[in-house]
């Protein structure tokens, strides 16, 4: 490219970030409207106005376009809630277990009831009960990396005395999450801080009468 005398060349970086972002805008807007199946690589280049060649450029399917998406609306709003993108995140250890999870919880329910993320995350979700190769994509991008969070903390516990050394940190986990998960996809009941604050004090304290309440 040839640019006339005294004037800056066209930054490209710049140019390429506003089709990024675009993209990423279009595709959640898209999948959120129309559901998954109708979303396509040239509906989304349209409505980002970008060519359909410079979406295969940076990705090769729809899928990926979304999850990345995804990926990057919880990003910002881990920045608009003034995490540093730098350190990578973790669940907090005051040293109560239960108010931990809470915490962290309720700011998934905040999450899940958020317009923003809730028509594609649901969107993605649904395609990939029927669709293998995005529900496999889905679990590795999008909800291993959260369910390692919860493994972590649940060793820390461990190794604190707090929890069975025997217990085996990943079908923990499920007793928080998946009933969570059930209620939000199939829509059996609300989703409210009450609701997760009760799923931890049934998974840490069981269904068994305590020692203080009368059997």
């Amino acid at each position: 490219m040839v640019t006339q005398p005294g004037k800056p060349a066209p930054d490209t970086s710049r140019r390429s970030e506003r089709s990024r972002r675009a993209i990423y805008d279009a595709a959640l807007a898209l999948v959120a409207e129309v559901g998954y199946p109708r979303t396509t690589i040239e509906g989304i280049a349209a409505r980002a106005g970008v060519g359909k060649q410079t979406i295969y450029r940076w990705w090769g399917s729809k899928a990926d376009v979304l999850l990345e998406a995804f990926l990057d609306l919880g990003e910002q709003a881990a920045r608009d809630a003034g995490s540093d993108e730098h350190e990578p995140y973790a669940i907090p250890d005051t040293g109560d277990l239960a108010a931990d999870v809470k915490a962290v919880l309720r700011a998934t329910v905040d999450q899940l009831t958020d317009p923003r993320f809730e028509a594609p995350s649901r969107a993605l979700a649904a395609e990939g009960v029927v669709n293998e190769q995005v529900g496999r994509e889905f679990t590795a991008k999008l909800l291993e990396p959260s369910i390692q969070l919860y493994v972590d903390r649940l060793r820390s516990a461990q190794r604190a005395g707090q929890v069975r050394a025997d217990l085996d940190p990943r079908i923990a986990l499920e007793f928080f999450i998946s009933p969570l998960a059930q209620r939000w996809l199939q829509y059996t009941g609300p989703i409210t801080y009450e609701y997760t604050d009760a799923l931890v004090d049934y998974a840490l304290h069981g269904l068994a009468p305590r020692d203080s309440e009368p059997r």
